[in-house]
């Protein structure tokens, strides 16, 4: 059954008064923190001096002249945050109390809110195996709201999945530096991994990118609770399975890990930090853990 616009707007205002209270209290300063730099302009090269980050030596110059110095960087007048986010069917899936797109879309709600704090500017990409929408990048509190209204209501086009269109988009669209959060479970349909690894590699130079995981815990591994039918949320493939039998749990458990250890490897490969949130976890705590890797 379609939400009505009224039940959209209700559950709207509901993720605002949550997310927008954690964010105030938990993300604004730990995300200003911990993307410091990542939209600001080269400055001047300068001494080393106690106290500051050793994040920022240049080794160039430093080996050079065999003193300690930094890179000073000036703070852009406007930071852009960019999120890109799974709308494709497999984001229906939940076992527990939460389907994947609720998670998806309260943490992206407190990623807008957070920088909305900041003074930024936010905007989304919403992809399937192809761009669904784009919301180019504002300030505001109605703005945001926009975002998580779409974010709760909007219906794709097609069901698949393709991680590479949104990424190549992402660097075709926005010729500035940004940060750019991909919410996704990461289930590329398309199997194209190649292509995924080359626009990464290219969107990696130019923007500062985060992965954001999201799966539930009944994909890692199957209960055993006899003769069940599974349906492939973006096939639409139906198969009958006996998961009474532990060489066929093992053989779906196995499945999953080494489907979750190619995209680790690819995300690592670029340099893109990433979370792994399950549906039923503390997103909250995994954010925290995230920001303070950076």
């Amino acid at each position: 059954m379609h939400e009505t616009e009224n039940d959209i707007l209700k559950r709207v205002r509901k993720i605002e008064i949550k997310t927008r209270g954690l964010s105030n209290e938990i993300f604004a300063g730990k995300y200003h923190t911990a993307f410091r730099g990542r939209g600001m302009s080269f400055s001047e090269v300068r001494e080393y001096r106690a106290g500051d980050d050793v994040r920022d030596i240049d080794w160039n110059v430093t080996a050079r002249s065999r003193k300690p110095h930094i890179k000073v960087y000036e703070e852009e007048r406007e930071l852009t945050m960019m999120l890109v986010v799974d709308v494709s069917g497999s984001r229906l899936f939940g076992t527990t109390e939460y389907l994947k797109q609720n998670v998806i879309t309260e943490i992206a709600a407190v990623l807008a809110f957070s920088a909305a704090q900041n003074n930024d500017k936010v905007g989304c990409i919403l992809f399937s195996d192809r761009i669904e929408k784009f919301i180019p990048p504002k300030k505001g509190r109605s703005h945001i709201l926009t975002i998580i209204r779409e974010l709760i209501g909007f219906r794709p086009q097609s069901v698949g999945t393709s991680l590479a269109e949104p990424v190549r988009f992402l660097t075709n669209v926005n010729k500035k530096r940004c940060t750019t959060f991909i919410l996704s479970d990461f289930m590329d349909s398309s199997s194209d991994q190649r292509a995924l690894d080359d626009a990464l590699k290219i969107a990696r130079g130019k923007h500062d990118l985060v992965g954001i995981r999201i799966y539930d815990p009944r994909e890692t591994e199957l209960p055993d609770v006899g003769i069940v039918e599974l349906q492939d949320a973006e096939t639409g493939r139906k198969v009958w399975v006996d998961t009474s039998s532990r060489a066929v749990r093992e053989h779906y458990a196995r499945s999953w890990e080494e489907r979750s250890t190619r995209i680790d490897a690819t995300l690592k490969h670029n340099r893109v930090d990433t979370a792994m949130i399950p549906t039923d976890g503390d997103y909250v705590t995994e954010l925290i853990k995230l920001f303070k890797q950076r």
